[in-house]
């Protein structure tokens, strides 16, 4: 075997279909049942014919990242449903905020819709460059100098304590529901790039759901692994190196148990310094009919983002990150059967997906807490409820052991890491191991199902240990 791959997730089946389609002899190897990490989709255990993801639903990368733009996913039997209504935030006395995928339209019913198009217009307009610029691997010249002219000061201006530029409280708490999409304080520079990468892509090429469920994306980059020879294992736990390149889509950490004493001394200490982010608690319910909200345009929106005006969210992520629990936290829902009829059971259940912002290895139950702030919006919301699944925090590494403590970022969200990896490195996808490197969501990009840390570790696999400074093409 040329090259092995541990773990199954989007990064770990892109490296691989790269190096597979390079002509090496590749094995991907997941401990879990199923394939797929943080885009897999499982029945309801008690109605079949409801499905739940996993971790992802929805998915603004699906059409822009470099990597499946290339690889075009749709050109592969993907069905990628793309709704009028991106996202939304509900609020408190007062009309919802509506990110639709017309910018016009988004404007015309925000307070001060002058300084959303001001904000999100030209970067939509070069919407290519600029996820480009922040998707890159921050080691070579951006794609477009325009674009990175035009990024600079809106993420200084989101990203910082002065958080200019956005007039209206709509309009803010619209953006900053996308900008907490990396459970990080707020305002914050990651946060911030986040928010302008998503809310861009919101208005560019929408946020599409996969049809039939976010397995779809790992399946068929599994198909284009086994047509080019590669192989697939599953339900096997790597405990010790295998043998000969190996890409790790894995939390850092994992090398710790995998290679035990054979570490070299200084990377053991770092990585035993590792520290992971706040985290989530997944709460998957199914309900029997549709959501009665206070405002009927919100019947339409597939993904929500319930963490009220700008103000209340940052304190919540603030809390967060010291570690308290916040009175009124972040929660994010989808409702993918909006976009894609099929998850809906010939009873009419569907499910509605949530994450909800809590401190790393949180232990509480969430459903009671996401339950209420449905309700605040959606008086009844409970009435309608015929199943609760509730996964805690620190339950979250059960079904993919990236997610330690619940942190789905896998330790990437923050600035450092973005630019450096895990442990200071100039190519942050090697290690000092010889032959092992890393591919997760702890590698630069960070977190998203995009693909990108995973090329990039390919790229580097293919030119440092095969020789290949030409990536083998993608397209179909």
């Amino acid at each position: 075997m040329d090259v092995t791959i541990v773990g199954s997730g989007p990064n770990g089946l892109s490296a691989a279909v790269i190096c597979a389609r390079a002509g090496l002899a590749v094995r991907v190897i997941e401990a879990q049942p199923t394939a797929g990490g943080g885009a897999r989709t499982l029945a309801d255990p008690e109605y079949p014919g409801v499905s739940h993801d996993i971790c992802s639903a929805v998915h603004p990368l699906a059409l822009a990242s470099p990597f499946f733009a290339a690889y075009d996913l749709t050109a592969r039997g993907v069905q990628l449903a793309v709704p009028e209504i991106s996202y939304a935030s509900p609020l408190q006395h007062r009309p919802a905020a509506i990110g639709y995928r017309d910018i016009e339209r988004t404007c015309s019913e925000l307070d001060h819709g002058d300084s959303w198009r001001r904000l999100l217009g030209p970067l939509a307009a070069e919407c290519d460059d600029v996820v480009g610029l922040i998707l890159g691997d921050k080691r070579s010249l951006p794609p477009s100098l325009t674009a990175a002219a035009r990024v600079a000061p809106r993420l200084l201006a989101q990203g910082t304590p002065l958080w200019r530029t956005l007039a209206g409280e709509d309009a803010r708490a619209l953006f900053s529901g996308v900008a907490a999409h990396t459970i990080s304080t707020m305002p914050s520079l990651v946060s911030g790039g986040a928010g302008l990468m998503l809310a861009t892509l919101g208005h560019a090429v929408g946020w599409p759901i996969p049809i039939g469920g976010s397995q779809a994306i790992p399946d068929a980059l599994i198909a284009d692994l086994t047509a080019h020879g590669g192989e697939l294992v599953l339900g096997h736990e790597v405990t010790e190196p295998p043998s000969g390149v190996v890409i790790y889509d894995t939390a850092p950490t994992a090398l710790l148990s995998i290679y035990g004493k054979a570490l070299p001394p200084r990377y053991a200490r770092a990585l035993s310094r590792y520290r992971y982010g706040p985290g989530v608690a997944k709460v998957d319910f199914v309900l029997s009919g549709e959501i009665p909200w206070r405002d009927p345009r919100l019947t339409q929106a597939p993904t929500l983002h319930l963490g009220g005006s700008r103000a209340q969210m940052a304190l919540a992520e603030s809390e967060i990150a010291a570690g308290r629990h916040a009175e009124w936290p972040m929660v994010l829902g989808a409702l993918p059967h909006i976009a894609d009829a099929s998850r809906i059971d010939d009873a009419g259940r569907r499910p509605l997906w949530t994450y909800v912002h809590v401190p790393n290895n949180s232990t509480r139950d969430m459903a009671t807490v996401v339950t209420d702030i449905f309700e605040r919006f959606a008086p009844g919301f409970r009435d309608l409820v015929v199943g609760v699944r509730s996964v805690p925090a620190s339950r979250m590494d059960e079904h993919n052991a990236n997610l330690v403590g619940g942190d789905i970022g896998v330790g990437g969200n923050n600035m450092v890491s973005a630019l450096l990896g895990p442990t200071p490195r100039f190519d942050p996808w090697t290690t000092p191991i010889p032959k092992a490197y890393l591919c997760s969501s702890a590698t630069p990009p960070g977190g998203g199902v995009h693909g990108m840390a995973g090329f990039y570790a390919a790229r580097t696999v293919l030119k440092r240990e095969f020789g290949m400074r030409d990536l083998p093409k993608l397209a179909p």
